[in-house]
């Protein structure tokens, strides 16, 4: 067997605002394997780095690619737990080749049509104004669930935004999450937890910064709404470790993404702990293209979640690879008649 890898920079329709800053432009990996006897099948994964945010966004990650691909070469297991997002490539690349090359990562009734995700309606970062042109579209468009991303701006105004919506839908007809991005401080966040409070939000994700657990599970215990981890889980590696940070913080939920947490696998894990605590869960894209997309919309399909998931399609890009994954409103879908195109995967620089 054979691996071949493919740098690959996303650009951004508009700068998005992001916890980690305005993106223009996102780097990703793509990767592929094959039988030498035949190049032309080959099973196709991505490897969504996020810089700042990815335990191996640094020049380990080149490092260890190279050491993937002369492991694949030679027959040999190569040690991913410490490296996510290539564990998340390469399980999709595999899935891809084992099925017989054709984008079909994992059969269920989605891929033939029969079945639809519900999705999120995530509003980007912004000024005031745009974030709230943004509600009005997700409204507009049939979303149920909104997601604000949250302590970016001033906070009257953010609250502002949740008021807009509250004063046109209560709760029961559209939920509202929020992610703080680790935005808040212990000064603030238990007046701020008790303001979104009153606004019937559904859940806030990540209100301090990672790393904090008794801190975090302080306001887990005295939160008036619940509380999901998110960065909270990165860099979590053995299911040992996974297993201490739920016990200790106790939260309501966790948000799971697979390209920041050992792919498939990982997630799984993260799932399984889960479930046996009884707490939440649902399943985010980490800004990959709609190669990770795709592979990843086929996977939580067979979660069986009625609980909208952060999803997308990658419509955030201009220069996306087409695939069979779309939205329509707040449904994600998979059109049977359409594939990745790869006539545009060929020409990219395979190395």
């Amino acid at each position: 067997m054979r691996l071949e890898f493919c740098p690959y920079n996303l650009i951004f329709r508009k700068p998005a605002g992001t916890s980690r800053g305005v993106l223009t432009e996102k780097i990703t990996c793509f990767l592929r394997i094959f039988d030498e006897a035949d190049p032309s099948h080959y099973g196709i994964g991505e490897a969504a780095v996020f810089p700042g945010l990815s335990p191996e966004a640094d020049e380990r990650y080149f490092y260890k690619l190279m050491e993937l691909q002369a492991n694949i070469r030679l027959g040999l297991q190569t040690d991913l737990s410490c490296f996510p997002s290539l564990q998340m490539g390469l399980e999709q690349a595999i899935r891809d080749f084992t099925a017989g090359c054709e984008g079909i990562y994992f059969n269920s009734p989605f891929i033939i049509g029969d079945k639809d995700i519900t999705i999120n309606g995530l509003i980007w970062m912004g000024d005031y104004e745009e974030m709230i042109s943004r509600i009005e579209d997700k409204l507009a468009a049939g979303f149920k669930c909104i997601k604000l991303k949250i302590a970016s701006i001033d906070w009257s105004k953010e609250i502002g935004m949740i008021e807009f919506i509250r004063q046109r839908y209560d709760s029961d007809k559209i939920e509202i999450r929020v992610d703080a991005n680790g935005g808040f401080t212990m000064d603030n966040a238990l007046a701020r937890l008790r303001h979104l409070a009153d606004l019937d939000v559904h859940s806030i994700e990540q209100p301090i910064k990672a790393g904090n657990p008794q801190l975090m599970r302080f306001l887990c215990d005295v939160s008036p709404i619940p509380i999901a981890l998110d960065e909270e889980l990165i860099g979590k590696f053995t299911p040992e470790s996974k297993a201490e940070t739920l016990d200790s913080i106790k939260p309501a939920y966790i948000v799971i993404k697979p390209s920041l947490e050992g792919g498939f696998s990982g997630a799984g894990e993260w799932i399984r702990l889960a479930d046996e605590r009884n707490i939440g869960w649902w399943i985010t894209s980490s800004l990959e293209s709609n190669i990770g997309l795709n592979a990843l919309s086929q996977w939580v399909a067979t979660l069986n979640q009625k609980r909208p998931q952060g999803l997308g399609t990658g419509a955030l890009f201009t220069n996306n690879i087409p695939s069979p994954i779309y939205t329509d409103g707040e449904k994600l879908k998979y059109n049977p008649d359409a594939t990745l195109d790869r006539d545009v995967i060929d020409k990219l620089d395979w190395r």
